[in-house]
């Protein structure tokens, strides 16, 4: 399989507050703090678009690789579908501003489990040529989608903003990626869906519904024991295990269903909200800052998803 040569994450500039949140909702402010777990966290500005903060991560991978714009085959963004403006690429935009001209320009939606289904599909034998690169750009605007006039909402006051850049080649790059291990659960599909709602689309959630929170356990387990046994590998030798930013009681359940140590993991809910589908790759680049990764680790990114698809995405660091 192919591998990440580098990445890089932007935060946009605005900040959502419980306050703010407190007064238009009604929830009280203490029930607001165990859902965010931070008083305030980086959501877009009103002239700020998802497309820009990843034109800017990729600028910053693009100098930083030296990799010229022309040996960039496929520009993939990946999100929600829910982009900037409808009925549009930001893909082709974001090419379009980068300077590479000649690659084919697409977007995956996945929710917050797209960036690494775009990863998985750019990273298969055969998916680049030697000395050909992809772009991965995820980005969405998911603070833009919540209304926290709805008290019925209020677990997804939590969503933030922003927009992380990966370059993957067909060789190991700095990260492998050994395995990819990815399923939905159907039966979850209706559970939250989107309405338009004065030229906004709003996400709104059903009927409520117990057993989600057994079925994150569940499905995470059984992609961790896919993917180990698939590497011949177990779960002492997991030597970081990142999870999507989106329930910190969720994150620490599921460590100790798998018995992994919470040292082996990032918790930044101190600091940050769920930001979307760039919650694994601020923690690895939080583990890279921190001088924790050693040439060899076994990495893994537990991504998830409404729909709601369940990923694991294993990596290698190479040095």
């Amino acid at each position: 399989m192919g591998g990440i040569v580098d990445f890089d994450v932007r935060l946009p500039s605005a900040r959502a507050d419980i306050h703010t949140m407190h007064t238009e909702s009604g929830v009280a402010l203490a029930e607001l703090a165990r859902i965010t777990h931070v008083t305030s966290f980086p959501v877009l500005a009103d002239d700020e678009s998802a497309w820009q903060l990843a034109v800017t991560a990729a600028r910053q991978v693009l100098e930083r690789t030296g990799v010229a714009a022309e040996r960039i085959s496929q520009v993939v963004f990946a999100g929600s579908g829910e982009w900037d403006r409808p009925f549009w690429s930001p893909a082709a935009k974001v090419a379009d501003a980068l300077g590479i001209r000649d690659a084919h320009c697409y977007e995956v939606a996945n929710f917050c489990n797209a960036g690494m289904a775009a990863i998985r599909l750019l990273s298969v034998p055969g998916a680049l040529k030697p000395g050909e690169y992809a772009l991965v750009l995820v980005g969405d605007r998911l603070s833009r989608m919540v209304d926290y006039r709805d008290p019925d909402s209020k677990a997804l006051f939590n969503f933030g903003d922003a927009a992380a850049a990966v370059l993957l080649e067909s060789g190991a790059g700095r990260f492998r990626v050994l395995h990819s291990a990815m399923r939905t659960d159907g039966s979850w599909s209706d559970y939250y869906a989107g309405e338009p709602v004065g030229g906004r689309v709003l996400i709104r959630r059903g009927p409520h519904r117990r057993g989600l929170a057994d079925a994150y356990v569940r499905h995470f387990t059984a992609l961790v024991a896919e993917s180990l046994t698939a590497l011949g590998r177990r779960v002492p030798e997991i030597d970081h295990f990142l999870v999507n930013h989106g329930d910190r009681d969720m994150h620490l359940r599921l460590l100790s269903a798998l018995g992994v140590p919470e040292e082996r993991s990032v918790l930044n809910y101190h600091r940050l909200a769920h930001m979307g589908g760039s919650d694994t790759l601020i923690a690895l680049r939080d583990l890279e800052d921190a001088g924790r990764l050693r040439p060899g680790d076994l990495i893994m990114l537990a991504t998830s998803a409404m729909g709601f698809s369940w990923g694991v995405t294993t990596l290698e660091f190479q040095g």
